[in-house]
């Protein structure tokens, strides 16, 4: 077959021996079973090949023909790409944090760290731009995507224009796998009636073992194999996902090397360690006792000890001051000190054991024969540590989520003994967040500046870096990972994908600085804007500006905040000021202008427009959604696993549940309908064959209604064989977010208990827990029953009316003026 020539486009000349050609060619005999081609890759798929053969009358006059295989350019390495959640640069050992990481220490030793290498700030943004090459906003990921908006940079939708590296490896002839955490598909496709081209398995990744959404329990995880919800965990003590997910993708890989050994693969790696709930075993808790006794100021001067120490920060870095509005260690009681340092016992502990297991998938590359030829890029953390534990920290972070923002200490020490077990779903004190984003200022969700946006980052490529265990202190993004994985690979960006044109590729290749002649070279990343919730910033040429954030982030979107043309603008000089220590703004205000320009112009270019700094209205905005505006909801028989997104929300409104159903002879009891479970949901069911509907308020009390609890003319005994009607009636005390009301259980016209309650969930009932009809499949609302508590009769029918959500006038003008403002 004629060779065609192919630009080098990003690969440098000193390059040139070491990366494979992509130059298309055809091996074996051609027509052969055995024949594979190697593409050009500018379209995908490419156009399927003409047959070579011969037909004739009979077979025997006739000559077979076999379209040969797509494969990677000869000597592709394997890619496995490796991240973790919610750590920023000071947690790993690697650059300096008192956590061993001794599996991002090899690959360091083996290969290079990265001192000067950025996120988003956010999760699922920085993902998709991890995944695409191209910047957040470009593909739809301006936010998380329960937070999403009808605007081009704020949808949460990766379109067919931003093929992922999964697509473009695959159709380049890699297996290609993603295992562990998936927020980069909407929130109402997770069903089973999809669509499932935002999944996984449709953005180019074969086979996917893993949860929806931001975050899930470590112990009963909302979990899928492709796009089948499984419950690994059954039968298993001590269970967690951590180990599973390792487990899993030593299976995947052992299973494709037994079948195709010469099949490179790419593995998507990214666990939910270190994300909330912090829930690691045990073991490793018990590995950190006593570690964090002396306070959260004096772990940020022993990890900057040790960060100038290895070399990860300059010697001329300074250390950003402790924030007044953050206690000091000295000033807590002897209590909060035994508790604080107890949660920090535990995030350590749940970042040792992610590291652990990443590393037992690293060996299995090994065992396999194959990590000589293997590019493996670990990033430590999609983000800065987060700081949505509120400054006390919380043993259910679904308090926090809903407002909640403070609990009584002795709420708190309640779980000291238990905290990080499957009894909590636990967050951290904000002030060890903002330690362990050392030497930093800020954390999670602020993207003006580095302690949101800084990543701990290593690489190794046996052969092809020479300088090893070398450091590298180029300005780079995420969306520089996919060019670095497509020139190592000697495959291009495709001009075409199933016929659509693709937007460009705009991160630019890190492989210049695998050579160590280049050691010291500028970066060729020269510009990149950084945005998240109207928190901006924008580097260029060694300069910064940035937006000084208006209110802490750990207070959750619950400050009054000024107009974004109000905000505050910092300068630094970077190049000779690390850490963003030295504002220069007053110093400086021509090129703060010129800075702020250049912001404006990058926002235009990528989508990022228009700007917006809410909250609250976002979290609740109307999404598209098959429920969408419906106000009956109507099902029958049994059906388990309906995402939170597609089920009928009872927040802030009136709502009937009316159950009709068949006790069968001999009684009935389990759960005719519930979402959530232990930290926070509702449950009607039949215990003993009894009604009961539970409302679980976030864990911190539950208001049960049943018969001989506030009983009306029903002394309580078990349904009788038949069809009944179980009715349960709520009137809100509204309007407002998060008001009590009154609720009535009936049975059959006849009322049998009526409560009120003062407070109701305001915004977030479930995140990683199903609505589910006829079983329990996760937690429990309550301890009162076993799972899977499957119901022993049948549901005719299971009807939900919803009143309309009551919002105060004040709520309403604050929704309507960020309505406004996003709209401007």
């Amino acid at each position: 077959m004629k060779l065609s020539a192919l630009m080098l486009s990003t690969a440098t000349l000193t390059l040139l021996t070491t990366l494979p050609s992509i130059a298309q060619q055809t091996t074996g005999a051609a027509g052969s079973p055995g024949a594979t081609i190697t593409i050009d890759g500018k379209q995908l798929p490419p156009e399927p090949p003409k047959f070579g053969g011969v037909i004739n009358e009979t077979a025997k006059d006739s000559k077979p023909y076999w379209p040969p295989s797509v494969v990677p350019p000869k000597g592709a390495p394997n890619v496995l790409l490796i991240m973790t959640d919610d750590q920023g640069y000071g947690v790993s050992g690697t650059f300096g944090g008192v956590v061993p990481t001794p599996a991002m220490d090899r690959v360091a030793k083996a290969g290079l760290r990265y001192t000067q290498f950025h996120s988003t700030a956010l999760c699922s943004p920085t993902r998709a731009a991890l995944i695409t090459g191209r910047n957040h906003h470009s593909v739809g990921f301006g936010v998380i995507g329960e937070m999403s908006t009808g605007y081009p940079g704020y949808d949460s939708v990766i379109g067919p224009e931003s093929a992922t590296i999964g697509t473009i490896l695959r159709d380049n002839g890699f297996a290609t796998s993603w295992f562990g955490k998936n927020h980069n598909t909407p929130t109402y496709t997770y069903s089973s009636a999809g669509p499932f081209d935002q999944w996984p398995i449709g953005m180019g990744f074969e086979y996917f073992y893993g949860f929806m959404g931001g975050e899930t329990d470590q112990w009963t995880p909302y979990l899928f194999r492709n796009t089948t919800q499984v419950f690994p965990w059954i039968g298993k003590q001590n269970y967690n996902l951590i180990t599973d997910m390792a487990d899993d993708a030593i299976n995947y890989m052992n299973g494709l090397n037994a079948a195709a050994p010469d099949k490179p693969f790419f593995v998507y790696y990214v666990p939910g360690g270190t994300h909330s709930p912090h829930q690691p075993k045990k073991e490793w808790i018990d590995k950190f006792k006593g570690k964090f006794d002396m306070g959260w100021e004096k772990l940020r001067e022993q990890i900057f000890s040790n960060q100038k120490k290895l070399g990860v920060i300059p010697a001329n870095t300074q250390l950003t001051p402790w924030p007044d509005t953050l206690p000091k260690w000295d000033s807590l009681s002897l209590i909060q000190k035994k508790l604080y340092a107890r949660e920090a016992e535990v995030f350590a502990g749940y970042a040792a054991y992610t590291d652990y297991e990443i590393g037992r998938v690293i060996q299995a590359v090994q065992d396999m024969g194959k990590l000589d030829n293997t590019l493996i890029i670990y990033i430590s953390g999609d983000n800065g540590t987060s700081a949505e534990g509120t400054l006390e920290g919380t043993p259910n972070q679904m308090t926090a989520y809903n407002g909640v923002l403070k609990l009584p200490e002795a709420e708190l020490m309640l779980h000291y003994e238990n905290w990080g077990s499957d009894k909590t779903y636990p967050h951290m004190s904000v002030a060890w967040s903002w330690a362990f984003d050392t030497p930093f200022k800020w954390t999670k969700q602020v993207a003006s500046h580095f302690g949101g946006t800084r990543q701990g980052m290593a690489i190794s490529w046996p052969g092809h870096i020479k300088d090893v265990g070398g450091i590298r202190s180029q300005f780079h993004h995420m969306i520089d990972i996919v060019p670095t994985i497509l020139e190592a690979t000697g495959i291009q960006a495709p001009t075409t994908v199933n016929g659509i044109a693709q937007k460009p590729v705009e991160g630019v290749s890190m492989a210049y600085t695998f050579d160590q002649a280049n050691a010291n070279a500028p970066s060729k990343r020269d510009t990149q804007y950084f945005e998240m919730f109207a928190n901006r910033g924008i580097y260029h040429d060694g300069w910064y500006a940035c937006t000084t954030p208006p209110a802490p982030p750990w207070l959750l979107g619950t400050a009054k905040l000024p107009e974004i043309s109000d905000y505050k603008w910092e300068l630094y000089n970077i190049a000779d000021d690390y850490s963003q220590n030295n504002d220069l703004a007053g110093q400086n205000p021509d090129k703060l202008k010129e800075m702020q320009a250049l912001f404006l112009a990058e926002a235009a270019k990528f989508q990022v427009l228009p700007l917006d700094n809410s909250v609250l209205p976002r979290l609740i905005t109307p999404r598209p959604s098959a429920t969408a505006g419906r106000t009956v909801f109507t099902y029958t028989g049994f059906n388990s696993g309906i995402p939170v997104d597609n089920a009928p929300s009872l927040l802030n409104k009136d709502y009937k549940i009316t159950a009709e159903i068949t006790v069968p002879p001999g009684g009935a009891e389990g759960m005719i309908a519930t979402l959530g479970g232990r930290f926070a949901g509702y449950g009607l069911y039949l215990l003993k064959g009894k009604p009961v509907f539970v409302y679980n308020m976030l864990d911190l009390k539950r208001y049960r209604w049943e018969a001989g609890v506030g009983a009306r003319d029903w002394l309580g005994s078990p349904l009788k064989p038949g069809k009944h009607t179980i009715v349960f009636d709520f009137k809100y005390d509204g309007p407002g977010f998060g008001k009590g009301g009154t609720g009535v259980l009936s049975v059959d016209g006849k009322e049998i208990s009526r409560k009120s309650m003062p407070h109701s969930i305001a915004f977030l009932m479930a995140i990683d827990e199903s609505f589910d009809i006829g079983s329990d499949t996760r937690t429990g609302v309550d301890d009162s029953y076993k799972l899977p508590f499957q119901f022993t009769g049948k549901i005719d029918k299971l009807t939900f009316n919803l009143g309309a959500t009551q919002l105060s006038s004040d709520e309403q003008k604050v929704m309507r003026h960020a309505l406004e403002k996003a709209r401007d």
